[in-house]
């Protein structure tokens, strides 16, 4: 299949690969953090499907096949404000089509790990899409938006995104990392459309 996006040129696209992104922070200072949710959600593909992880230029990256597809795992090492080059880099890389292409990040208007998949949109003020959005020169990329809201009236945004869940919120959130990467193998196989369609809306696990 040709074609263009930010290649510049046409080129030849193997459909079956796909680039996974986890959007986080690196350094022990920020394990599992709020916005490192991205991370938390390619660890866990990582373990299901035996990836091995290797640091390499502007990441952490490893792949597997499933069901005729080759999903790629990426974890930039960029910092969350420059995702954009990592992506860019590993997408250029390995010839990744736009719509093969799923980025993976924290959101902080959606409730407590409800998954909302989009094929588009804006930035919601995260800086991370920002700079994904910038580097790519369009907003037309799927997202796996995964919400961190808190029950807390009033926070600082930043120290907020940037703190631990409570181990309550940790519980729900890792009972629920096998239900993203089903979103993930889902989109690999039948597409966004119909992964929106099965999967979007639905109420996240809550713990016992």
């Amino acid at each position: 299949m040709l074609l263009k996006w930010i290649f510049g040129k046409p080129i030849t696209i193997d459909m079956k690969k796909f680039l996974i992104v986890g959007l986080g922070n690196i350094g022990s200072e920020y394990e599992k953090t709020r916005h490192n949710i991205g991370f938390e959600v390619i660890d866990h593909m990582a373990e299901q499907f035996k990836v091995e992880m290797n640091e390499l230029k502007l990441g952490k990256i490893g792949s597997f096949n499933h069901k005729g597809k080759k999903i790629i795992l990426l974890k930039p090492s960029t910092f969350m404000n420059r995702s954009g080059k990592s992506v860019r880099y590993w997408a250029l890389k390995e010839n990744i089509a736009l719509e093969n292409l799923l980025i993976i990040t924290d959101d902080l208007h959606l409730p407590l790990a409800l998954p909302r998949l989009k094929g588009k949109g804006s930035d919601g003020g995260h800086n991370g899409l920002k700079d994904i959005e910038a580097q790519l020169n369009t907003h037309h990329y799927p997202r796996l938006r995964l919400g961190i809201q808190s029950e807390e009236k009033t926070f600082d945004q930043i120290d907020f995104v940037l703190g631990r869940f409570n181990e309550k919120e940790q519980e729900i959130v890792t009972q629920n990392l096998s239900h993203y990467s089903d979103i993930v193998l889902s989109f690999t196989q039948v597409g966004l459309d119909k992964t929106m369609n099965q999967f979007n809306g639905k109420p996240p696990k809550a713990s016992s």
